[in-house]
């Protein structure tokens, strides 16, 4: 079957900002059905628990709305990639109420997706088990080992592969309706010539407020520049709870309104006690981003 680029933008772009669930399948509508605004979630990881399906029910206690989930390496498999714990964390979610807002793959960050042999492959899982847990965003992380910089500088081979394995896998996740989110140091620009490299329609930029303030970058202006290309976005700050560091946590929150983006956000890290820092995150967003 073929699908137009206009079908796929529809289900790709516009999805994000709540303006076409129609054209997505039955499993993604009933998984998004109610966004209408963006809504607060988590990372496994943050909570401790990690490839860990308890990380639903804590989300619950701290008042969230879904997280995002990791795998640990079964041999060299993703374990949300196997038949056993996708139905384990399907059994999570209808227990809580909660969602799977989306899937990260941070151990590219010691396993570079540019370098390491069994990328290809969790690419292939990642998405299917996306697909299968009710999600549309696979985080790819380019952190560590497997960072695209060199200082300042993009690393060139490194990127080319990248672009390779990309554009191999994204008619996999266009098909599933899935999209590949870059999370890494690179600019926004940066990110977005990847992207175009690739073929973009089932490529975003997972946005990191906290990240790209560390590196200097204009954050509000980004998020500006890429309206219709996030898929998801971590909150965090580099030096306190969200408003009482060095993120200008009110100017991002103001340019995500402004864009129209109606998607995750997903609370990273934290700083002294987890579960305070966790509550005071999640107001600090709901407050500046008018979520009720």
């Amino acid at each position: 079957m073929t699908t137009t680029r206009r079908e796929i933008l529809q289900r790709v772009g516009a999805a994000w900002s709540g303006a076409a669930l129609a054209c997505l399948p039955a499993r993604l509508v009933a998984a998004d059905a109610s966004a209408d605004r963006p809504r607060i979630g988590v990372c496994d990881w943050s909570l401790g628990l990690a490839a860990q399906t308890t990380a639903l029910d804590k989300a619950k206690a701290l008042g969230l709305a879904g997280v995002q989930v990791s795998p640990r390496l079964v041999g060299d498999r993703l374990s949300f990639a196997d038949a056993a714990q996708q139905k384990a964390y399907g059994e999570a979610v209808k227990r809580t109420g909660m969602q799977v807002a989306s899937v990260g793959l941070a151990l590219t960050n010691s396993f570079p997706l540019a370098s390491d042999p069994r990328g290809p492959a969790w690419l292939e899982q990642a998405i299917d088990s996306a697909a299968a847990l009710g999600c549309r965003t696979v985080l790819l992380a380019f952190f560590g080992k497997g960072d695209l910089l060199d200082g300042k500088k993009l690393k060139t081979r490194d990127v080319d592969e990248v672009v390779r394995r990309l554009k191999a896998a994204v008619p996999r996740a266009r098909d599933k309706g899935v999209v590949l989110g870059l999370e890494s140091w690179l600019s926004a620009q940066d990110t977005l010539d990847i992207l175009e490299r690739v073929g973009g329609e089932a490529m975003a930029m997972y946005y990191d407020v906290a990240n790209s303030t560390l590196r200097g970058y204009d954050v509000p202006a980004e998020i500006r520049r890429l309206k219709g290309r996030i898929c998801e976005i971590h909150f965090k700050d580099n030096k306190g709870p969200l408003g009482k560091g060095d993120v200008n946590i009110e100017a991002a929150c103001e340019a995500i309104r402004e864009i129209g983006y109606k998607g995750w956000i997903i609370l990273e890290g934290h700083y002294g006690d987890r579960d305070t820092c966790m509550r005071a995150n999640a107001a600090t967003a709901r407050n500046l981003l008018k979520i009720a």
